[in-house]
């Protein structure tokens, strides 16, 4: 337990169930999207740790990790009430140590960056997130010889590969959670997939991710399938800066509505060049 400088205690400690429908209001609070499934969802995968202040949740913080080396963190929020009272940082320290000697992925905001550098952070790229309610169908088809089609009993263990190799870290459990929640399309190569691509319920609407491919043309073909799928929906997708597909979403109604700071700390992860993740799963796991 804490004191603050106006005298009142903050009190640290693990989230538990009980307390998501308090982290659903604080981050309705600092509007942010997110529904109650939507927290249930990533609190299931991790842990983390709560801030409250006489009987009331003021901060959220919220981890994972991923095998040994590597984890994330994210649902940093601090209610705009008690913000300047150390609590955001308290938060990270304690993610931190849950997280140990694992590299560390985070998206941050602007004006989170400087205190993620001071814990040892690093830059490392840029995210964009477009989302709005499409009606311009993309028209991006697979290459000869290649299909889209549902996922199979089968291929659970064959995308979480891919998903391994596209990121440099075992990512098999939060897969097979998300198949619980979300459909999935695979591009099959014929002998194997070649890529995937997942759409969930999310927030105001749906979101498009993760979409793993081994080239843009191959990603856009995932995402077309998608956006035909859910036509005249609320659709959100945040894919990396360096992805190239901003242009080729803003053209067909999926607005950049906002960025994030991709951030590490200690050594990032060793993708493998014949495959990567054009579009995340969210800000929170990556």
């Amino acid at each position: 337990m804490t004191t603050s400088g106006t005298g009142l205690q903050i009190e640290y400690r693990r989230m538990v169930e009980g307390d998501l429908p308090a982290a659903h209001a604080l981050s309705q609070a600092v509007r942010w999207p997110h529904r109650l499934e939507d927290w249930q969802f990533v609190h299931r995968l991790g842990t983390g740790f709560v801030a409250e202040c006489e009987g009331a949740i003021v901060g959220t913080a919220l981890c994972w990790a991923y095998g040994s080396e590597h984890g994330s963190l994210g649902m940093v929020i601090v209610s705009p009430d008690a913000q300047g009272r150390g609590i955001g940082r308290e938060l990270m320290t304690r993610v931190l140590q849950e997280l140990g000697e694992r590299s560390t992925l985070l998206y941050a905001t602007l004006a989170g960056q400087p205190l993620y550098e001071r814990l040892g952070f690093v830059a490392v790229g840029q995210l964009h997130q477009h989302q709005g309610t499409v009606f311009q169908l993309g028209t991006a088809v697979p290459p000869a010889g290649e299909r889209i089609r549902p996922i199979g009993a089968s291929d659970g263990p064959k995308l979480a590969r891919l998903m391994c190799r596209a990121l440099g870290m075992p990512r098999a459990t939060v897969l097979d959670a998300l198949r619980k929640v979300a459909d999935c399309v695979v591009l099959d190569g014929g002998d194997e997939p070649v890529g995937f691509a997942f759409c969930r319920r999310f927030g105001r609407g749906y979101a498009i991710g993760p979409v793993v491919a081994p080239d843009i043309e191959r990603a856009k073909a995932l995402i077309a399938h998608w956006i035909g799928v859910r036509a005249g929906s609320f659709v959100r997708i945040d894919v990396h800066e360096s992805s190239g597909l901003t242009p080729w979403l803003a053209d067909m109604g999926l607005d950049r509505v906002d960025s994030a700071i991709t951030m590490v700390r200690g050594e990032p992860a060793h993708a493998d060049e014949g495959v990567r993740q054009f579009a995340i799963i969210n800000q929170a796991l990556g």
